[in-house]
């Protein structure tokens, strides 16, 4: 069974006259006759009672013409849905990220975009570099913020920015009026963590393991106003970046003069996959909109 045969049908159907319902489907009425008796030859039964000229459904063709609107009805709506969905300004949008883009980055983004864009629909997800790396290639995300730089055959990733990192301590501290301080000096601290999986962590290890010590770590969380509450409450130091959780009458935030203190933030797609134009407009408007940012 053809569309063309449901969608013949349900023009006779309507109209019931073969000549007129030839001329508005502009076939033939011997093609437009073999299409429906093809149909009924499928069905096992005649749609119509035909008397000379006369056509007209009979108790089956009325059934069948019930069922033959509804189908094609949600076939017709699901067609629209789905071009709505890819539709560049009425399209769908799943965007991973890491927990520490979800507070500035990512609200920044998403509102200069909606205000162009305002049907855009999106699906946001936070979750650590791996998590959100494999949603990516399941095709359950079709874009992700994230760091470090994915390394990975069937990725794309692009450069977004550089962001510092600082060493925040709780107003009181020793090294609370001091611009910048050795990672070196930090090994005695007390220290408060992202858990292990996460990229502020990574580099916390890697910039521990440079500065040749182990270090004391009292609390681990998942986001980086958790780190900064407990920073200010003096039960310990963090290394995140500058967010608007950093409140300058309780705490401090200093560089760090010795090792490279920095991360990079990209954002990574599937290779050879299909992008929607939705996806593709909000890719492009996030790489130029970081990159007019630097």
């Amino acid at each position: 069974m053809e569309w063309y045969q449901l969608e013949y049908f349900r023009t006779v159907a309507d109209l019931e006259h073969m000549t007129k319902a030839a001329d508005k489907l502009s076939v033939s009425q011997p093609a437009l006759s073999r299409a429906i008796s093809k149909l009924e030859v499928e069905l096992g039964a005649p749609l119509f009672d035909r008397q000379g000229r006369s056509i007209k459904l009979n108790r089956y063709g009325q059934l069948f013409r019930e069922k033959v609107e509804k189908a094609m009805d949600v076939i017709i709506e699901g067609k629209q849905e789905v071009q709505d969905m890819i539709s560049p300004d009425k399209g769908e949008i799943s965007v991973g990220f890491l927990h520490t883009l979800g507070n500035e980055l990512i609200p920044e983004l998403l509102a200069v975009y909606r205000k162009k864009y305002p049907d855009i629909r999106f699906q946001l997800f936070q979750n650590a570099p791996e998590i959100l790396l494999k949603k990516l290639l399941k095709g359950e995300v079709d874009l992700c913020l994230t760091s470090p730089p994915i390394h990975h055959p069937d990725v794309n990733w692009d450069h977004l920015l550089l962001e510092s990192l600082y060493i925040c301590v709780p107003k009181g501290h020793p090294y609370a009026d001091q611009e910048s301080v050795s990672f070196f000096q930090l090994q005695g601290e007390d220290f408060i963590c992202m858990k292990k999986g996460f990229s502020l962590r990574s580099i916390f290890d890697r910039l521990s393991d440079k500065a040749g010590f182990d270090p004391d770590i009292v609390f681990e969380g998942e986001e980086v106003a958790t780190l900064a509450g407990l920073v200010a409450a003096g039960l310990g130091i963090a290394l995140i970046p500058k967010t608007k959780d950093i409140d300058p009458n309780r705490m401090a935030l200093i560089e760090i003069n010795d090792l490279t203190c920095q991360r990079k933030i990209g954002l990574a797609s599937r290779k050879a996959k299909y992008i929607s134009p939705a996806v593709e407009g909000f890719k492009k408007f996030v790489i130029d909109y970081c990159k007019a940012a630097t």
